[in-house]
């Protein structure tokens, strides 16, 4: 059960990376934030790429590389904004439900079924994601699903969520046909490529505000990587579904981060519907 522990570790490392996310947002905009992750996730990765040296590469890895990393390099900017725009334990909990969109997108891709304690978990996943809004039902009982549809930071959130349930999966097959650390170290340098000419299109001399802020960006991307590392080995011990589902308890470390750190209220309420969700992810 060594994935059950690399999953942990994910999880922990995934919610303190959010943290210095937030953090960094108070003094850079979303594409600073979001490059220096990716640039900075690549770099801490050199010296494991050197170490382990570079596997061998077919066509199924570069087509994963491509797609995986294109829409990765957009939820990047979309995360990092959705955590800009609302609070922290509001928004973090949401992507518990990637499993829910991996209930479709899995068996397409990479051909792994939901069986019925799948299903059981989604029933428990929407009660969860009602529960985050709870304080909005004087409303209307819809009133908490319609929040997270038109709030700024949830909504983009959502979206967030169904995207990693697609690269998930192109996940599993870039490490299949490489190494769990290549495909790291191959994954956030594409990204990092693409997000490059939009940020220096959206931020006004970026270099600057990098080397401002250097030590907290470097942080972030440092327990990225650890994160990612963890996860991609996990990967290769069982499905998917299980490891993602696993990663999604970092939405409870999000939110006792949230309220400790950031002073985030509603604390009872979000973390009960965080507790349901992650009920359901199980």
């Amino acid at each position: 059960m060594i994935w059950l522990i690399f999953g942990i570790l994910t999880a922990f490392f995934e919610a303190v990376k959010d943290v210095f996310g937030k953090q960094n947002l108070k003094k850079n905009d979303e594409y600073v934030v979001a490059w220096s992750l990716s640039f900075f996730s690549a770099i801490f990765l050199v010296p494991l790429v050197i170490f382990t040296g570079i596997p061998s590469l077919n066509l199924q890895f570069w087509l994963a590389l491509s797609i995986g990393g294109s829409i990765n390099a957009v939820t990047a900017v979309l995360y990092i904004k959705a955590i800009k725009l609302s609070d922290l334990s509001l928004t973090v909990p949401l992507v518990a439900v990637t499993p829910l969109f991996m209930l479709l997108t899995s068996p397409l891709i990479v051909g792994e079924y939901p069986n019925l304690f799948d299903c059981m978990g989604i029933f428990l996943i929407v009660i969860g994601s009602y529960l985050l809004n709870i304080k909005e039902k004087s409303q209307g009982y819809l009133a908490p699903f319609k929040a997270l549809l038109y709030q700024p930071g949830p909504k983009l959130m959502l979206i967030v969520a169904f995207l990693w349930s697609i690269t998930s999966n192109f996940d599993k097959i870039g490490v299949q046909n490489s190494s769990p650390i290549f495909w790291l170290f191959g994954l956030f340098t594409s990204m990092t490529v693409l997000l490059l000419p939009i940020l220096l299109h959206k931020t006004p001399n970026p270099s600057r505000k990098i080397a401002r802020n250097l030590p907290m960006l470097a942080a972030m991307g440092f327990f990225n990587a650890l994160g990612v590392i963890f996860q991609m080995q996990a990967l290769t011990m069982t499905l998917v579904m299980q490891v993602v589902a696993l990663k999604r308890t970092s939405v409870l470390m999000g939110v006792v981060f949230g309220h400790f750190i950031f002073k985030e209220k509603d604390i009872q309420q979000r973390l009960l519907g965080a507790a349901i969700m992650i009920g359901g992810v199980f």
